[in-house]
């Protein structure tokens, strides 16, 4: 995002950004921390993730409640065992510090229900706070559609008490997307298959179809609203892309511009070698429920549409 829409999002006036409750705030998201920033808010949080690394100062001046597996240094198929391990054992993929929790005492905790791999689900954080006698409300965000994102600014705005701010805030992001829908109108739309995980692939679903869709091409592998599915390199090279987007989840552009020349050499031994193969900056862009979505539909906007729409560089990277 250029620095003055940046700027023009998160800067509010102290009137606006304070209300008499909750006053202290508990993200469990990294997408719900951005969308908290975003509404003036930040101030309020005392708690967040490890993961929340968005704006710069998420981590500041709120204690980490929230650790995780250290992925570091590991494939995405070590991942994706790890991940499937633990699953099948029963094992949560976080871990809430209730200790950190405990010397908080939140009014308000952000969380979700959607995926356990992305984040705690409402019920673990319901036993944590019954059993440390908080009181906190718990608000779970589940969004399936990139409207439904929107729709969840509104719902945050809601709970922290300054609606006002968060009415302004979509209407600034639905003024860009309708923005990017007049310059691609009536244009051919490209087919495009997003892959989201490289081992073993998944095609990309939730709101990643609509990004596609409002940037102006057609996604031929994943389904709007559903679930990522792990799919195969042949079937992908059946849907007969002209574009192959790489946003595996969890990583920046550097990251999945290397994921991405693993997939243009399994498309080429799957009999696709022409394709181009495009990396985005997957975990700021892509696959976060936040306001920075619409920054990823004018990367995809420009990525697909290039003479009509300025390519940006920082967020995405043609590998082949």
């Amino acid at each position: 995002m250029p620095a003055d829409r940046a700027d023009a999002l998160t800067s509010t006036s102290p009137a606006t950004a304070v209300a008499d409750r909750p006053r202290r705030v508990v993200s469990l998201l990294p997408s719900a921390t951005e969308i908290v920033h975003v509404l003036g808010a930040g101030d309020r949080l005392v708690g967040v993730t490890f993961e929340c690394d968005h704006p710069a100062t998420a981590r500041t001046d709120a204690a980490v409640v929230v650790g995780g597996v250290d992925t570091a240094g590991m494939t995405p198929a070590e991942i994706d065992a790890s991940v499937r391990s633990r699953a099948a054992a029963g094992e949560d993929l976080y871990t809430l510090h209730e200790g950190a929790l405990r010397g908080i005492d939140p009014d308000l905790v952000l969380t979700q229900d959607l995926c356990r791999v992305c984040a705690l689900p409402s019920d673990v954080v319901d036993e944590a706070l019954a059993h440390l006698g908080c009181t906190a409300d718990v608000l779970a965000l589940d969004p399936s559609s990139l409207d439904d994102v929107l729709g969840t600014v509104l719902t945050v705005g809601d709970a922290l008490g300054v609606p006002e701010q968060a009415a302004a805030v979509v209407a600034s992001l639905r003024a860009r997307l309708a923005a990017v829908a007049a310059a691609v109108a009536g244009r051919p739309r490209p087919r495009v298959a997003v892959v989201e995980w490289v081992d073993p692939p998944f095609v990309a679903g939730h709101w990643v179809p609509d990004l596609v869709v409002a940037a102006g091409g057609e996604e031929v592998c994943g389904l709007p609203g559903a679930r990522s599915v792990t799919t195969t390199w042949a079937d992908v090279v059946a849907a007969a892309p002209d574009v192959v987007v790489v946003a595996p989840c969890g990583y920046h552009l550097d990251a999945a511009a290397e994921q991405a020349l693993v997939v243009a050499d399994a498309l080429a031994a799957a009999g696709l070698p022409g394709v181009p193969v495009w990396a985005v900056d997957a975990d700021g862009l892509v696959v976060r429920p936040g306001p920075r979505l619409v920054d990823g539909v004018e990367a995809l906007a420009g990525l697909l549409h290039p003479d009509i729409l300025p390519l940006d560089p920082a967020a995405v990277r043609r590998v082949r």
